[in-house]
């Protein structure tokens, strides 16, 4: 295991336990260790990420399965969201959150399938955007207690959005990715700032 890759993980959990974005045992995290073959560190299941610890963190192959030598417990169950992630878009790490406005978004614009967001500065933070009239889609997934059928989702959605930089999973929060867990992780505070916003500035809008 990279101790590096650990350690980052645990602060991570922390942070955005403070935060207020994975809140009891919500949220998991995973890194990139080796692409051939792929091993990947990644949160156990149900740990409360405000207390987590290395040992806490696993090493799966790519099949999802723990592996030998490491610490050993259960992967969390959206294992295989985290893989397919990395196989579609090659990420370095993959990062999931479940903030209020992530949870109150997803379900608010469910029926649109997803919406933009445009106009903000905070836009610029995300890879490869460069101006604030740049317009992100969100798209918007129905949760399923059926992993490999949110998989194959999850897979679609990246096909059908190539320039993708997160999803929402109907109140169940926020999907994000990066080349590595510096960028994910900046994508995460880019994007909960930006649902915040959102959230916040639909509240004002008058109600006809």
């Amino acid at each position: 295991m990279v101790v590096s890759a650990v350690e980052h993980l645990v602060r991570l959990g922390h942070e955005f336990y403070h935060r207020g974005w994975v809140l009891g045992t919500s949220g998991n995290f995973s890194a990139v260790i080796e692409r051939d073959p792929l091993r990947l560190a990644i949160t156990s299941s149900s740990v409360d990420k405000g207390r987590l610890t290395a040992d806490q963190i696993l090493e799966i192959d790519n099949n999802g399965l723990v592996l030998p030598g490491g610490a050993q417990g259960k992967s969390s169950a959206e294992t295989l969201l985290h893989l397919a992630i990395v196989g579609k878009l090659q990420a370095g790490a993959v990062l999931h959150t479940h903030s209020v406005w992530s949870t109150i978004l997803s379900d608010y614009y469910l029926g649109s399938g997803g919406f933009f967001i445009e106009g903000y500065e905070m836009l610029k933070g995300l890879d490869g955007v460069s101006t604030h009239e740049h317009r992100e889609w969100i798209p918007i997934i129905e949760n399923s207690q059926n992993m490999e059928a949110l998989a194959a989702e999850t897979r679609r959605t990246i096909e059908e959005n190539p320039r993708l930089h997160g999803f929402l999973i109907r109140r169940h929060g926020l999907y994000t990715w990066g080349k590595d867990l510096d960028e994910a992780a900046r994508h995460v505070e880019i994007l909960e700032f930006l649902l915040e916003s959102v959230g916040r500035r639909q509240m004002m809008e008058p109600q006809y």
